[in-house]
């Protein structure tokens, strides 16, 4: 999946939409450490009051926020696997209302026999239909718009913890007092999803049921037992590792010491990969391996640049001497250089503005601007060097 196949079906996620059919939810309460069922029901969605509909459809929200491979993962499940969850989801989306919970309650045995709470959890799935025209609605003709959609069933599960309500001082305007107000009653947490997935991933409008889109707890820390374990999937590599392995390499090659304009242009010639992608439409993010590489350093002005020595630090890094880099997890949103004087955040592109001098016996930091620089409303005195 893209982001874009993301938002599509995030953005459908609201009231009485037509487009997006929860048909029923089904909430499990799971007791702390022994991870024991407390309580299950499973209701139409569309029973729920309006109220509640919106706090749970911002909770699936939440499920289908964040970058891919930092927050959000499409996996690959294993052959293989007796009973895997890819059949018991699969199964799950066939069966009719009364059966279904059978097959999420093998989800959550599964979730709990390998992993302990300090706190109660409720682990929520639904189950519906999501739809998307296959083209936009003309204003002259009329045609196009939901005459003909793509439909597809889905299950989506986020799993929340609980909390429990702090005490709080009210005021009572029947007995004009103030009294303690504490209510015992654990809270569902549905801001911050410990977890969760959706179940079938989407490529170019089509269920892909040998993938699902996995969600994080937490930028670049997925859980992996729970991706082994539990969702039956492949190894993946999240974003800030590939991100390190890049690194690796670059100081292979390039060694420790390396010129602001050299690798802001490498920088500038992986954004121009990704961008060109973005330009054509490409489904699939664009890739790079280690000749890929070779020929970016080149370009980028790395001097004694081959390809036997790029693939050799490529393999010193690398296990997996053909894994490919997705290039949009290489260029860093920004680019931090701190001292004790002063921390200065750019944009990568901006790199090559920056240079690292010695002045008067002193390191300094010199960085090109064009305009006038004010502080505190006052123009710094401009001096030539």
């Amino acid at each position: 999946m893209n982001k874009k196949d993301i938002a599509n079906i995030r953005k459908q996620f609201k009231l009485d939409n037509p487009r997006m059919n929860i048909r029923e939810i089904f909430n499990v309460y799971v007791k702390k450490e022994s991870g024991e069922i407390y309580h299950q029901v499973s209701r139409p969605f569309q029973m729920l009051d309006q109220e509640t509909q919106e706090l749970f459809l911002a909770n699936f929200k939440k499920v289908l926020t964040g970058h891919l491979d930092a927050k959000l993962f499409e996996l690959k499940f294993k052959r293989d696997v007796d009973y895997s969850t890819q059949t018991i989801l699969y199964e799950g989306m066939q069966m009719d209302s009364a059966d279904w919970q059978d097959n999420m309650l093998e989800i959550v045995g599964k979730m709990f026999a390998y992993a302990s709470y300090e706190f109660d959890t409720v682990v929520t799935f639904i189950r519906g239909e999501y739809r998307k025209p296959t083209k936009k609605r003309n204003p002259e003709s009329e045609e196009g718009g939901d005459d003909e959609v793509y439909a597809n069933e889905f299950i989506l599960c986020s799993l929340n913890k609980t909390d429990q309500p702090k005490k709080a001082l009210m005021f009572d305007y029947i007995e004009k007092e103030f009294k303690s107000y504490h209510v015992v009653d654990p809270i569902i947490n549905l801001d911050s999803p410990m977890c969760g997935f959706l179940f079938p991933a989407y490529n170019d409008n089509r269920a892909d049921v040998n993938h699902i889109l996995y969600c994080a707890g937490k930028v670049n820390q997925p859980d992996y037992t729970f991706i082994e374990k539990v969702l039956d999937c492949e190894d993946i590599i999240t974003a800030q590792d590939d991100k390190d392995c890049f690194d690796l390499i670059l100081k292979e090659v390039i060694g420790d010491e390396v010129d602001s304009r050299v690798i802001s242009s490498v920088y500038e010639e992986i954004d121009r990969v990704v961008q060109e992608n973005v330009e054509k439409e490409e489904s699939e993010a664009p890739t790079l391996d280690y000749r890929d590489i070779e020929r970016i350093l080149t370009v980028s002005g790395v001097e004694n640049v081959d390809e036997a020595k790029v693939e050799h630090a490529f393999k010193s890094v690398v296990s997996d001497e053909k894994h490919e880099f997705k290039a949009s997890s290489l260029v860093p949103k920004t680019i931090k250089i701190e001292t004790k004087v002063a921390n200065v955040t750019i944009d990568p592109k901006d790199l090559k503005h920056v240079k690292y001098i010695t002045y008067e016996g002193k390191r300094c930091l010199l960085l090109e601007v064009d305009e006038e620089v004010v502080v505190e409303g006052f123009k710094l005195e401009e001096k030539s060097l």
